[in-house]
């Protein structure tokens, strides 16, 4: 069975892992200029790079739908440069995840497949998906809901929320000065844009930094530090990624959605 999963980041990624393994047909859409932050775990690199491999599955950029079906088929993850999910008409996919992580619906419908599942905060089981998964760390991580709406406040990592993430100091090119899996200091200079300094908050390793010469604005996230500083947790799916997949796996199967 396909399966579209919009968005191509990390948790996105972390979801078509698990399917993948499970036997599903996997084509993934993201922006044709990706902003993904862990870049070492995205599939959405597939985009900017031709193809790219996480953990043991590959994934390869399609140019059209029609491409992108050809290699779902062919055992292969299909990446799209398609933010609005335009080719789901085309692929009429079994189901969809929305797995952008707006915080917000971007324009997933309960009527785009026959199982829609709405991942983190925004969606609204009934009204715009057929389930929803909790993306908040904690106690429901991962949990697959049949009503309601996942919470919306930020986790923990290494007892740290919000001081993790590195924010675009000024609007501009971006420019990285670190690269990912570097163990850094706090105030340590990450990157920069416009010649203002975006300095690491916290002591730990450097788990994501976006890609240089991209347009930034002031206070966009650039970058994301794990204080637990295990270089080795950079280049592999995040147990939060993992936890969210088993959830969408778990609402594909309630709903009947069953591999080939």
């Amino acid at each position: 069975m396909l399966v579209v999963i919009r968005g191509a980041g990390d948790l996105a990624t972390g979801i078509a892992l698990r399917l993948h393994r499970a036997g599903y047909q996997i084509v993934m859409t993201d922006l044709p200029a990706p902003t993904s932050i862990r870049r070492t775990v995205c599939f959405s690199e597939a985009i900017r790079l031709g193809e790219m491999t996480v953990e043991d599955i590959s994934a390869r950029k399609a140019e059209t739908p029609e491409e992108a079906l050809t290699l779902a088929q062919s055992g292969v993850v299909a990446v799209l440069a398609d933010p609005a999910g335009a080719c789901i008409p085309t692929l009429r996919p079994g189901a969809v995840v929305d797995a952008i992580l707006a915080k917000k619906n971007l324009g997933t419908a309960l009527t785009d497949a026959p199982v829609v599942i709405g991942v983190g905060p925004g969606f609204t089981v009934g009204t715009d998906c057929h389930a929803a998964v909790e993306t908040m760390r904690g106690h429901t991580l991962g949990r697959a809901l049949y009503s309601g709406s996942p919470l919306r406040i930020p986790g923990l990592i290494g007892g740290r929320s919000g001081e993790r993430v590195l924010r675009a100091p000024a609007d501009g090119i971006f420019e990285p000065r670190m690269e990912i899996g570097q163990l850094v200091q706090e105030g340590e200079i990450a990157a920069t844009v416009n010649g203002k300094p975006m300095r690491c908050t916290l002591t730990g390793c450097l788990r994501g930094l976006l890609q240089g010469g991209l347009q930034v604005h002031e206070g966009m996230k650039c970058g994301d530090i794990d204080p637990r500083g295990q270089q080795a947790n950079c280049f592999t799916a995040s147990d939060k990624a993992t936890a969210i997949g088993g959830g969408v796996l778990e609402a594909l199967l309630h709903f009947g959605c069953l591999p080939d």
